[in-house]
């Protein structure tokens, strides 16, 4: 983190602490008012901490133009950004997403559909041809997609990891186990998206839940196309049971549902984004954060489209497109804005832990 971030945090923090009109808001302030000094692992702990719903901003009396220039979004925003790129491993990629993370992305999806597409091209029938009962494997061959996702996959799991381990012992290397509980259900009811009870704070308009609603529908479409593939690895290596699967099957059911609601939440949360207040966001993370909405609504839009098309000659090209998206996904995982939800339930599990102990 700049020393720069560091210092202005600490300021603007330790401001709040002497004012503590916005502790009811969310569970950044509560955390806060336990501490008497604001170091580097505890800014970066209460910028995770922070769901960005806005309220704090607009009912302070010292937000600016006060001289004071209190604006606890936007500061935590920003550490919350330096934080993504102290903790990533290996740090350099990180470096490269967070200045050019929609350039980046699409050059990955189109590097690995070319790669992908020449794999095709050489072992398959070719990418225009229907093939019969919509067998995406006489495409691309399962070793070939099985081998091409496991390394993929291993890849995100390790950068992932390493970064998480380093978040939580810069910040509370003791037990988690009290938070456990508590934490896991704030991650998922999104119980600090409420902002003080009404939603998140757009300029101009009504307090509204908008937010948190998609927010709902990304993270559990996510699981929803997740379980899909367990479930056909399942299907696939310990019941014989070889795709393509029947349109009711439990697979295809469930990569539906999660692909129609992560289409949805993705969709509201770009839409969101454009009238968010730009005095509570910081625009340097605007890269990033468009990257991973566009490769999400990438990856749901032809994951929808292959069901559709996948007995015709139009299921080559979506498909190489979709797995395209869905691996350079995994590829940006560790750096982008999919950490931030990693890092927060971290953050949300240590403030549960905190919340038990003896002041």
């Amino acid at each position: 983190m700049p020393r720069a971030e560091h210092d202005e945090g600490a300021r603007i923090l330790g401001i709040c602490n002497a004012c503590r009109y916005c502790e009811g808001y969310c569970a950044v302030f509560p955390a806060m008012e336990r501490r008497l000094s604001f170091p580097h692992a505890d800014l970066n702990y209460l910028a995770n901490l922070c769901h960005n719903c806005g309220e704090c901003l607009y009912a302070c009396q010292y937000a600016p133009p006060h001289e004071f220039a209190v604006n606890v979004p936007q500061t935590l925003a920003r550490i919350r950004g330096a934080s993504y790129r102290d903790y990533a491993w290996p740090g350099v990629l990180s470096g490269a997403f967070a200045r050019n993370g929609l350039l980046v992305a699409l050059a990955l999806v189109l590097t690995l559909a070319g790669f992908l597409g020449g794999t095709a091209w050489v072992l398959g029938p070719g990418l225009t041809h229907a093939v019969p009962g919509g067998d995406f494997y006489r495409i691309l061959p399962h070793e070939i997609m099985a081998d091409s996702f496991g390394a993929v996959f291993l890849f995100a799991v390790v950068a992932i990891g390493v970064g998480c381990r380093r978040f939580w012992r810069d910040g509370d290397p003791a037990s988690p186990a009290p938070g456990l509980i508590p934490g896991f259900i704030d991650a998922l009811t999104l119980k600090n998206l409420y902002g003080g009870g009404a939603g998140c704070t757009y300029p101009e308009r009504a307090r509204a839940p908008w937010r948190r609603r998609f927010h709902h529908l990304t993270f559990y479409g996510v699981l929803c196309c997740f379980a899909a593939t367990c479930v056909g690895t399942v299907y696939h290596y310990l019941l014989g049971w070889h795709a393509p699967y029947h349109y009711l099957s439990l697979p295809v059911v469930l990569g539906t549902l999660g692909g129609v609601a992560l289409l949805a939440g993705v969709t509201g949360l770009y839409m969101l984004k454009g009238g968010r207040d730009p005095d509570m966001v910081d625009t340097a993370q605007d890269g990033m954060d468009t990257a991973f909405i566009a490769l999400l609504w990438l990856i749901s839009s032809t994951g929808l489209i292959l069901l559709a098309v996948r007995e015709t000659a139009a299921m080559g090209v979506v498909l190489l497109i979709h797995l395209a998206a869905v691996m350079a996904l995994f590829l940006t995982l560790p750096y982008g804005r999919f950490v931030h939800g990693i890092y927060r339930a971290a953050a949300l599990i240590q403030n549960g832990t905190e919340a038990q102990r003896p002041q």
